[in-house]
Order: structure tokens, then sequence, then C-alpha cells
């Protein structure tokens, strides 16, 4: 068994190939155990971890809770929405609190970028971003990978386009990373006001013409519009939207080749892509759900195994 070259899981920025590669053949195994009749391994028992979310999620933190309880380890679950954060506690000052209670590793959604790293900084624990503001969603891109990965038996030399809301989207910026250590191209796709101004920077190509884009890749990860995250209106209207950035089955079908469909959820059905493609057998999207557990195994369980008592 391999170790990681690193004590948390921050950002996808941070780690390297042979982490990325030792996160998914540890994924392997635990895939196998999740199958199993009993899905329990004794792993981690009396390690203690904290879901410390400052933002609403649903998806990322059942998956995580799931993981963490497969591995047997004991948790400690904060919703900062209802919590004394609202009345203007800080965040060094919520995790020592949390940390007084004995945490092994603390899993944190933050609105700010960077809070992961602030975190890793003050406190003795090993920290794994669930999501960073508009920054970083490392876990979500490492379940991405893992699923190309099992579909099409390897990420490097595919083409993946991600199209939609790449400003809002934490998971494009982590998907980029990672795709890319893997030796992957990647290229983005959605309407100018949505792609941020020096994304080309990190070496990415950048197609407005949804069509264009979809003729070009193997894999197609399409995001949702965050409308929760827009101040102001980055295009007409959803309709208008749609009808130049939406996957559905007839554009699909007018492609002279198969490629295989991803979205990280939760799916605005009818917006960015049709329920027909959706639940088609081109889409992923039910796999990625299944491997976000494995990945989130993994990850705990190496990082945890740095920390052992």
């Amino acid at each position: 068994m391999g170790v990681l070259s690193v004590d948390h899981l921050l950002g996808i920025k941070y780690i390297d190939k042979n982490d990325i590669q030792l996160i998914f053949e540890t994924a392997d195994h635990f895939k196998e155990v999740i199958n199993r009749p009993i899905k329990k391994v004794p792993s981690l028992r009396d390690f203690t971890i904290a879901n410390i979310f400052f933002e609403n999620s649903t998806r990322t933190k059942l998956s995580f809770e799931l993981a963490e309880k497969r591995l047997s380890a004991d948790i400690v679950n904060f919703s900062a929405g209802q919590s004394s954060v609202k009345k203007g506690e800080t965040l060094v000052d919520t995790v020592n609190n949390i940390l007084s209670m004995k945490v092994d590793m603390v899993v944190m959604r933050h609105p700010n970028p960077g809070a992961g790293v602030f975190l890793s900084n003050h406190i003795n624990a090993s920290i794994v971003n669930a999501g960073d503001g508009a920054h970083e969603h490392p876990t979500q891109a490492l379940l991405d990978s893992y699923s190309i990965r099992e579909k099409l038996g390897e990420v490097g030399g595919k083409k993946v386009v991600v199209v939609g809301d790449v400003l809002h989207s934490r998971v494009a910026l982590s998907n980029i990373f990672a795709l890319q250590k893997q030796g992957a191209e990647v290229m983005l796709c959605g309407p100018k006001t949505l792609i941020p101004k020096h994304i080309h920077k990190l070496g990415v190509q950048v197609e407005q013409d949804l069509k264009k884009a979809l003729h070009w890749c193997d894999v197609a990860n399409m995001l949702r519009v965050q409308n929760e995250r827009m101040d102001v209106s980055y295009f007409p209207s959803t309709r208008e939207y749609s009808q130049q950035y939406q996957l559905n089955k007839n554009l699909l079908d007018s492609l002279d080749k198969e490629i295989v469909v991803m979205h990280p959820g939760p799916i605005n059905r009818g917006v960015e892509i049709t329920s027909d493609v959706a639940d088609s057998e081109h889409s992923i999207i039910l796999n990625q759900v299944e491997n976000g557990v494995a990945i989130r195994m993994a990850v705990i369980y190496l990082l945890a195994s740095k920390i052992k008592k």
C-alpha cells in the first residue's frame, strides 16, 4: 500500500499523479467492499471525523457520511447554518470547540475559497475540503475521473469538455487540475459571461459552440447553472441558455460517435440536460454517485493511515 504525499486533501492543485493513482487503486478495493452483503470494514474504529458544513449540501454530505460509516469511524455532524456561526463565532473558534471533542479529521465545506488551507494551518487535524466557495471540490473531481477510468479504461489521452457555468463552479477547476495531471485534454464550453477571464492560462481550450465541442470530445461533463451564486444576470433567460447549451437527445443523435455524459448533480432537468439524456445508456451519472462513496472512503482511509494513533 502506498502513502499519500499530503496530510490533507485541500485541492487537486496540491496532489500529484501518483496520489490520484493511489486513491483510485484504494477506491477499487472499497468498491468491492460496498458491493458485499456486509458493507462495513473496521478500518477506522476509534477514529473521529467531524463533518462541518458552513454551506448547504445534501449529496456531498450524505456521501461523506456513508463513506465514514462504511469505515466504522465515529462521526460528529455540524451544520453551521443552524449554529452559533450565525451569532458571529469565527471559523477558528468553531473548529477549536469541535477539536476539544478530540476529533482526528475534519471534512469541511465553506463559502470562502481557501478556508481549508487556512484551517490546516491553525488546527491539528487532517482536513478534507468538501468544497470551498467557487474554488475547489477535490473529491468530486476524483470521483469524476475515476468514473471516466471505469467507463473508458483510462483517463490519459481522453478529451473532456466541461459545459456550462464554469465561472461559479468549484467542480470545473478541480476537474481541470485532475484531468490534466492524468494526461487528458480539457475544453470549456459555455456563454462568454460564464467562462472565467484568464482560464486559458491553465492550458484549456475554450469553445462557445456546444455542437463543435461535442464533436471534439470523448466525455461531456454538464454543469448546472448556479443561480444561487449569481448576483447579476449572466445570460438573458434560462430558455435562451437551454437553446444554446442544453444537451438533448437530438444533439446526441446528430454526433457521428458515442460520447460519455456526466453531471456532478444536482441536475436541473430540462435546463442543461434533458431527462432522456440523463437517464440514457450514454450517461454515467448514477455511477458517479456510487463511485463517490468509494472515492471518499479511499481519501479518508489514506489520510487516516498517516495519522493513525
